[in-house]
């Protein structure tokens, strides 16, 4: 073997890496959490403690694996917030996170000047506070600094720029900008222009896994230097590919604090039913694997769950006790899922902790299955559904799944964002093929030259 190959996943609470081999099996894990500041605006990080948290995670992962050689490095990372680079390539502004919601009156303004209906149909995206457009409107509104912008990455894109290599824009994150033309795949001037952007500070798109330079940061672990770079695109689409959930007919749950149903489909719907979809709150946008659309649609499950374990005074060890424990019959009801408050209704004498957990179990699989209906409408009913994620690991909330959604496929694997940005890693580096087939084999097999 030539050298392991590393994924990084930077998600919303930390940054996860894995070293795996060229055929996927993983050798090593690392993770750093991320410390997010509350200022009066709302919720920043500076991009240089992105940076920092992804070098101890991939540190991590290569002293897990005792690796000394790396092939290639794939990045995956949350969407829409954005890292400016000054003329120098360094950040000149704090990070806003995707969830921030500062940019309320932004959003009206962008209503009122391309109207909703036409921002959902070009874009695929509903018509709410988290896209880099109206994070950058704010911006350059607020911020003098912002004006000598000269590069816009997504935050996968800056860690690549930032370890020596290319600026480049990856597609399935330029989807979640607000600024990319769904159906034309290519930028929506009036509306760059509009949000204080030049044009010129968007690179060129590419699709996750085409090669980006490669690793020359000299504070980099030695067995780094010199690895191929490529961007593997939203966390949540690299995590379908980590848990091999892309066939066409697929939907993969991500059970996490954010939940995230994922459909990877053929591109080309109509715009009626792109504005469909993002009225439902599903987006529609171009998928990591290339040639692929991915449909997206989120709740507030996990954050629902956490909260009401804390509120019953439970952590997550006491998950497997609730999940056991007979429900007494009781009519207790828990709403609020997805508008960022909990309300428990029908507590009566004799109401116990498992009352209220399975209730809330039962409420968040119900805005999962109201997503996967929205998707069904338009793209059929789905052939094959995959479970990953923390909180499959309760079995109730396993059971209450399969009763709504019939068979359902468990995947273990291990950091699957990452696992996802590690395969791309190996097409980058022409280890594999699009397929995910050796690539040497099969050179080889048509008469090449071996390695």
């Amino acid at each position: 073997m030539t050298g392991v190959l590393i994924g990084l996943d930077v998600g919303t609470t930390s940054a996860k890496a894995v070293a795996t081999t060229p055929s996927g099996a993983v050798l090593g894990v690392g993770r750093e959490p991320l410390t997010w500041t509350r200022s009066r605006a709302g919720t920043e990080i500076d991009a240089r403690h992105l940076l920092a948290a992804s070098m101890v995670a991939i540190s991590g992962a290569l002293e897990a694996s005792a690796a000394s050689n790396v092939a290639a490095l794939g990045v995956a990372s949350m969407g829409e917030a954005s890292v400016l680079l000054d003329s120098s390539g360094q950040p000149l502004a704090p990070v806003i996170a995707w969830h921030d919601t500062r940019d309320d009156r932004q959003l009206e303004e962008l209503g009122d000047e391309f109207g909703q209906k036409e921002f959902m149909a070009e874009t695929g995206l509903p018509f709410r506070q988290q896209w880099s457009v109206t994070k950058h409107r704010w911006q350059s509104e607020h911020d003098p600094r912002v004006g000598a912008t000269v590069t816009r990455l997504g935050v996968a894109e800056w860690v690549v720029r930032a370890l020596g290599g290319d600026e480049v824009c990856e597609q399935s994150l330029a989807s979640r900008t607000g600024w990319l033309k769904l159906h034309e795949r290519r930028w929506w001037d009036e509306v760059v222009a509009w949000s204080g952007l030049p044009m010129s500070a968007l690179p060129d798109l590419v699709e996750a896994g085409t090669p980006a330079g490669c690793v020359t940061r000299s504070d980099a672990p030695s067995a780094l230097i010199g690895a191929t770079l490529t961007v593997a695109g939203h966390d949540h689409q690299a995590a379908a590919v980590g848990a091999d959930a892309t066939q066409l007919g697929t939907v993969l749950d991500s059970c996490g604090t954010a939940e995230a149903l994922v459909r990877t489909i053929n591109p080309g719907l109509d715009r009626h039913a792109v504005v469909q979809l993002a009225a439902a709150g599903i987006t529609a946008g171009w998928h990591a694997e290339p040639g692929r659309w991915c449909l997206l649609g989120g709740t507030q499950g996990g954050l629902a769950l956490q909260r009401v374990l804390a509120m019953l005074g439970l952590s997550a060890k006491d998950i497997a006790c609730l999940d056991s424990s007979p429900s007494t019959g009781s009519n207790v009801s828990v709403g609020g899922v997805d508008e960022g408050f909990l309300e428990i209704r029908g507590i009566g004498d004799g109401a116990s902790p498992s009352d209220v957990w399975h209730a809330a179990l039962r409420a968040v699989t119900g805005s999962s299955e109201r997503i996967n209906a929205a998707m069904t409408a338009v793209a059929g009913p789905h052939t094959r559904f995959v479970v990953t994620g923390g909180w499959a690991a309760s079995e109730a909330l396993i059971a209450a799944k399969q009763a709504v959604f019939g068979s359902l496929e468990l995947s273990r694997a291990p950091e699957a964002g990452a696992r996802g940005a590690a395969r791309f890693a190996a097409i980058a580096s022409g280890v594999q093929d699009r397929t995910g087939s050796d690539a040497r084999d099969a050179h080889n097999s048509q008469g090449g030259d071996p390695e």
